[in-house]
């Protein structure tokens, strides 16, 4: 097999964006003869079908989504690296990963100072719980994410971000907390299965040999928070959160006792895939903890 070369992958990432060779083509300004002749060089290297034809269009095959998760780091590697030659500077696209918690409450300072010292960097972020952000770290598909223990963490190097003061969230009805055994089998409400804050409640609750009753998710605070106050359920916060939504007057909020009040969020990366954006990243946040 030859080794891959870097016009092959900008042309095979062209097809599966675009959904077409005559697309592609046009996207690239080249002739769709050349696209389509490119292409077919490509799969003949790799001895491997990289698409399949579907309602007249191209979609990826298997093989073709493994290649895309290698094409996309690639290619920026690449930019990155002509962009460091050039200036030292951080340069193209950072994509992390973010709990929606942090992202409400933690970021949005840290970010901003970073845009206005590297205003060349374009910033992604991706939200989701921390199980699945760090699974998106170590499959390339993000540079790094901000998880809370506790999170998967094999393969991922990490620092201290924030740490978390958590609390227990309930209508206001139920009367104040002040034990897991108060709780029975009342209905969690919660993020998907991943989610760090949710193990940390569950593991509240084992911890008094009590089970969570039923379990509602949500995809937001301000679902999960508006649920609570509506008598459905409990749930467990970050009290930055609270603050950021102006919540707790709308909600009981009770502590967590034991090691279960807090949480430390980290912020995760492949040693691999350290790129000058990434550390400047890492720098910005430390400046903001000084």
């Amino acid at each position: 097999m030859r080794n891959l070369d870097l016009d092959a992958l900008q042309i095979f990432k062209a097809v599966a964006d675009q959904g077409g060779v005559a697309r592609a083509a046009l996207h690239l300004n080249r002739v769709q003869s050349n696209v389509s002749t490119r292409l077919k060089q490509l799969e003949a290297s790799l001895n491997a079908p990289l698409f399949r034809r579907q309602n007249r269009r191209l979609v990826l095959s298997d093989q073709g989504r493994v290649l895309l998760s290698y094409a996309d780091r690639l290619l920026r590697l690449s930019d990155e690296a002509q962009a460091a030659v050039r200036d030292g500077a951080p340069q193209g696209v950072l994509r992390i990963g973010t709990m929606e918690s942090t992202a409400a409450a933690r970021l949005p300072p840290i970010l901003a100072a970073y845009h206005a010292a590297w205003p060349q960097v374009g910033i992604e972020l991706v939200t989701g719980t921390s199980g699945a952000l760090a699974a998106k770290v170590r499959n390339y598909e993000i540079e790094a994410a901000f998880v809370a223990q506790p999170f998967p963490a094999d393969g991922l190097t990490a620092i201290d971000a924030f740490n978390e003061e958590l609390a227990l969230i309930s209508p206001l009805a139920w009367g104040e907390i002040k034990s897991p055994r108060e709780l029975g089998d009342r209905t969690v409400i919660a993020f998907a299965s991943g989610c760090s804050y949710r193990r940390i409640l569950e593991s509240w609750l084992n911890h008094e040999g009590m089970a969570p009753g039923r379990v509602m998710e949500f995809a937001s605070y301000h679902a999960i928070v508006a649920c609570v106050a509506a008598g459905s359920g409990m749930a467990i916060v970050p009290r930055s959160v609270l603050a950021v939504l102006a919540a707790e007057h709308s909600v009981r909020v009770s502590a967590l006792s034991g090691p279960f009040g807090r949480a430390q969020t980290q912020l995760v990366w492949r040693a691999d895939d350290d790129t000058p954006a990434l550390q400047a990243l890492r720098q910005e946040l430390q400046a903001s903890q000084a």
